[in-house]
């Protein structure tokens, strides 16, 4: 090893100084350490990953750009950034494919109120809340639709979800919903078939908000993606 790697690409007729070594870190499971090269001396020291990451990112300008409306929190993940819409109760017209190349089956039903956090061109996640949510202690409901995993995200299917953050919501809404996926323990009053609660609500204008059952709060919900992407109780 050599302390001047930079010479070897270079030219020797240039007689360009080597490069000195200034600063190591050296990642381990358990630590972090930085090494200082100066004057001859060398010094060891135990750092925090976070004055790190603060002082590589000091000078770096981050802006979220302009939101869209009803944007209740704005996050750059580790898979690039999240924007958590609030969506309001509203009568939506559903479809469901019952069986594959025959009609689906067309629903009016009341959807509650529900934080959608989403990606450009990916899949959300969507929980159900009682209002729009003012404090991270809100609770948060498992939203009571189908293409719905238990931990939140929506399952694509074929869909291919837009770049528009504000259509998300609408496209989920709009795409073919079906039975045979994860959508137990989405009612309380119909724990085992969200089908029937979809039947009983058809026509009716209002959500009830008492048949919800909780996921977590809404400070789970600005957490993710974490490793398991789901919301704890």
């Amino acid at each position: 090893m050599t302390d001047a790697p930079l010479e070897w690409a270079l030219p020797e007729g240039l007689q360009v100084p080597k490069d000195e070594l200034r600063l190591r870190l050296d990642f381990y499971d358990g630590t972090l350490l930085m090494h200082r090269y100066e004057g001859g001396t060398t010094t060891t020291h135990q750092v925090s990953p976070d004055d790190v990451a603060a002082a590589l990112t000091r000078d770096l300008a981050v802006s979220s750009g302009l939101l869209p409306p009803n944007t209740l929190w704005w996050k750059n993940s580790r898979n690039g950034p999240l924007v958590a819409l609030w969506v309001a109760p509203k009568v939506r017209a559903v479809a469901m494919q019952d069986k594959p190349f025959e009609p689906p089956t067309r629903l009016r039903v009341p959807m509650p109120g529900a934080i959608f956090v989403c990606a450009p061109g990916q899949p959300p996640w969507v929980y159900a809340v009682k209002s729009r949510p003012r404090a991270a202690t809100d609770t948060v409901y498992s939203f009571p639709a189908f293409n719905v995993f238990s931990h939140g995200r929506v399952c694509p299917g074929t869909h291919q979800f837009g770049q528009s953050l504000p259509n998300i919501p609408d496209e989920f809404f709009i795409s073919y919903f079906s039975h045979t996926g994860d959508f137990a323990g989405r009612s309380t009053k119909h724990p085992k078939d969200l089908r029937a609660l979809w039947e009983e609500l058809n026509g009716k204008t209002q959500f009830p908000t008492s048949d919800l059952v909780r996921a977590g709060t809404v400070s789970d919900v600005m957490e993710l993606p974490n490793e398991s992407s789901r919301v704890f109780a």
